[in-house]
């Protein structure tokens, strides 16, 4: 990971990053530590891992990180996270929202809790999360980031759910900035190939996807994050956009 793309100095900021513990969201949130940011690291049910992340930041850098637990998914918990993590170092300046749930939803075989948990995990908790802070935001001239996904283009064939879900989360994304400028830029990342699902894909389907990908490898979490950095350090003229980062695959989709 690169640590000379800016002076730490120039981040100062308090960062919450829903769904922290791992994966993306802990890569961005020790690179964001890197560059001087505070990291408020949410989780709900990964407590070691958020832990140890915690516990490894604040290392680095006394108090630069704290922990936050909160099922989403309870409005109650969400506000109440959303003014705890406002308070906590006087002020949020990013929110990133990560947290999402993925799993396979053939579509005779969808529930209403299938559509609850992913609508409600992938969209609905951004949408409220944001909305609780939005005001906060204001204050500092902050800024929302959506992890979005390649899919919500054009669909996952077998993740009906989740594709809806993260459609949904662009379109949010897009109207948020109108509503939310000039005070608050948001934008938006979608991860092409990048860390394969905990489960569900053998080595045949991970050998066709990347078949289909002109740089012919899986991306990083590195590569996300730095894409986050960028819209939270360097495009103070950018709102409503979702950066694709996901070696091309969507030229031959």
């Amino acid at each position: 990971m690169e640590k000379s793309i800016l002076h730490n100095e120039d981040m100062r900021k308090n960062i919450l990053i829903t769904g922290a513990a791992k994966r993306i969201g802990a890569t961005c949130a020790r690179l964001l530590h890197e560059q001087g940011c505070n990291i408020l690291v949410h989780f709900n049910t990964s407590r070691v891992e958020a832990e140890s992340l915690c516990a490894e930041l604040n290392q680095k850098r006394p108090d630069s990180a704290a922990l936050f637990q909160c099922d989403l998914l309870n409005m109650q918990a969400l506000e109440t996270l959303a003014e705890t993590a406002a308070e906590h170092w006087g002020g949020v300046d990013t929110l990133i929202n990560n947290a999402s749930a993925f799993y396979p939803t053939p579509f005779a075989d969808v529930t209403e809790q299938h559509w609850e948990d992913l609508l409600g995990s992938n969209l609905k908790t951004p949408f409220f999360l944001s909305k609780a802070l939005a005001d906060k935001l204001k204050l500092r001239q902050g800024c929302i980031i959506n992890i979005v996904d390649i899919h919500a283009e054009r669909g996952l064939p077998g993740h009906s759910v989740y594709s809806i879900a993260k459609a949904g989360l662009v379109a949010m994304t897009k109207i948020l900035a109108k509503e939310l400028g000039p005070e608050i830029r948001v934008n938006a990342v979608a991860p092409g190939a990048m860390l394969w699902p905990e489960k569900g894909l053998s080595d045949h389907e991970k050998t066709e996807i990347l078949q289909r990908v002109p740089l012919g490898r899986c991306g990083s979490p590195d590569d996300i994050a730095k894409a986050v950095l960028y819209l939270i350090k360097d495009a103070d003229y950018v709102t409503g956009q979702v950066i694709t980062v996901d070696g091309g695959r969507t030229l031959f989709y």
